[in-house]
Formats: structure tokens, C-alpha cells, sequence
């Protein structure tokens, strides 16, 4: 049996869905029951003691990051016989600046793991392809996307590649101990990014750069302040570098990972269904 967290999220629900077309046992973590095609256990992360019915037979784990007390939580998984534990993390374990926010319990996550005494993999992925989705409240408004750091390319990785890599490295041996760093086919600008989208929705859309300022302000309106200065460092300041194309989903899993003309027509429907028209 293997334990998905996160499974109605964007890489847990795609873990979720490559589990069972592997005809794997899964059994989903959720904070209240929800619309899954698998078994679902109810239980908190942030409350060791109430995952024991969601540990029940459990062998692997996916694991999402940054909970109060990994620590206290892997030493539970352990006791219940889970054995291997693959983790979400991200580049902002290894940037050249790990005092921010999210550097800091994205390591802090990845040690307890490590001295846990299960075996372990980290996922280390670039980007997702799909936070193009925060562009959607605009997309309803109109033709013009705002946002930050259009100077900036990224290799993003669709949330469907992750998967298929974590999917591997809870089934197969030889992933323990390994880092997996994981990304797209192709480095994107965000205007080129919005190009695609625009020819696979069929609409004039036209991206305008967000300045640092106009960034930070529009930014400061959605997250809090720590966040937005580990924004800054990683993409401002350089302290990650999401431009490097990766061979390891290929490797992996066989197959090259996908581009984002392919992720934006398997996710058409979310930016059409939502839209309506401004001149309706």
C-alpha cells in the first residue's frame, strides 16, 4: 500500500492517478473526504496521532513538506513499517541563499527525512507547469497578463512528470539516497509561456512585465512578507537557477517530459470552462 499526502493537489492528485493506472494499492491522505477514484484515510500531518487508520499496512510514502514536526511524523511512519518515503521538495534546498522562509523548511524537511532511518528519495523540481493557473482571474478580465520577473526563464515541469518519477522511486529500487532534479524540455520566458497558451486557447493574449516594484506591491496582496523576499531572492538575486534542463524524467521513466504545449491542451478546459468573455 502507498500512503499519497497532498492528494488533491496538483502533483499528489497526478501521483494519485499514475498509481492506479500502475494497478498499485494507494490510499489517499486527505483533511476531509474528497472526489478520488482510491481509498481515502482522514488525518492531519501537523497532528502525528491521528494518521495510525491511514498508516494501516502503508510500505511507501509521497510525502509533501514543511509540517511542525517532521521529525515526530517520519518516527510515526517508521514505528507503523512504512520503509520508504520519496519527498516533494524543491531547488530552494540547495540555493546559494538558504536563510529564507522557504529554503529554511524546505531543508529543515529534507534532514529529517534523511535522518530518519527510512529509505529516501527527494524530488527536486523546477518550477510547475501548472502555475500558469494564477494567471486565470485575469484571463477572465481580459487579453493582458501581468506579472513578475518576465526576464526571467524557467524549465517548468509538468506536476503529470513529477509524478511519473515519483511513482518509479516508490516501486522500483535503486532511487534510494538519490536527489532527483527534475525539469521540462524547454526554457520559457513567461511572454513565451502566455504565446503558447494564447495559440492553444485561440485568444490575442499579450504579456506585460510586472516592474520590481509593481511586484512586490501585487505580491505583498497575497502572501506574507517572508515569502515575497524568498520570491525575490530566488528569481531577483539569482539564488536558484530553474533554467537547467534535466535528463531525469527520460531517464527514469523512459519517455521525455513534457512540453508546455502539451500540458496547456491537457489543462485547456480549466482556463475555458472559467472564462467568460469580457464583452459578453
Amino acid at each position: 500500500m502507498i500512503l499519497v499526502t497532498g492528494a488533491t493537489g496538483h502533483v499528489g492528485g497526478e501521483v494519485v492517478q499514475a498509481l492506479v493506472r500502475a494497478g498499485q494499492p494507494v490510499r489517499a491522505l486527505v483533511r476531509e473526504p474528497a472526489d478520488l477514484p482510491v481509498e481515502q484515510a482522514v488525518g492531519d500531518l501537523d497532528d502525528p496521532d491521528s494518521l495510525a487508520p491511514a498508516l494501516d499496512g502503508v510500505r511507501g510514502v509521497f510525502l509533501l513538506p514543511g509540517y511542525r514536526d517532521m521529525p515526530g511524523l517520519l518516527a510515526g511512519m517508521r514505528r507503523a513499517g512504512v520503509e520508504r518515503v520519496v519527498l516533494l521538495s524543491s531547488l530552494a534546498a540547495s540555493a546559494t541563499d538558504t536563510r529564507n522562509i522557504v529554503s529554511e523548511f524546505m531543508i529543515r524537511s529534507e534532514t529529517a527525512v534523511r535522518e530518519s532511518g527510512l529509505a529516501w528519495t527527494f524530488l527536486r523540481p523546477n518550477a510547475f507547469m501548472s502555475n500558469a493557473l494564477r494567471w486565470l482571474p485575469q484571463l477572465r478580465q481580459g487579453d493582458v497578463v501581468k506579472d513578475a520577473f518576465g526576464d526571467v526563464p524557467i524549465a517548468s515541469v509538468d506536476p503529470y512528470d513529477i509524478a511519473a518519477v515519483a511513482v518509479r522511486a516508490l516501486l522500483d529500487p535503486g532511487h534510494e539516497e538519490h536527489v532527483h532534479l527534475l525539469s521540462g524540455p524547454e526554457r520559457l520566458l513567461p511572454a513565451q509561456r502566455l504565446a503558447v497558451l494564447a495559440d492553444v486557447l485561440r485568444r490575442d493574449l499579450r504579456f506585460h512585465p510586472l516592474t520590481d516594484e509593481e511586484a512586490r506591491a501585487d505580491m505583498t496582496g497575497r502572501m506574507p512578507k517572508e515569502y515575497v523576499d524568498a520570491f525575490f531572492s530566488f528569481y531577483g538575486d539569482g539564488t536558484i537557477d530553474e533554467s537547467q534542463i534535466h535528463p531525469t524524467v527520460e531517464k527514469v521513466t523512459g519517455r521525455p517530459p513534457r512540453t508546455f504545449r502539451l500540458w496547456a491542451l491537457a489543462h485547456r478546459d480549466a482556463f475555458t470552462t472559467s472564462w467568460i468573455s469580457p464583452t459578453a
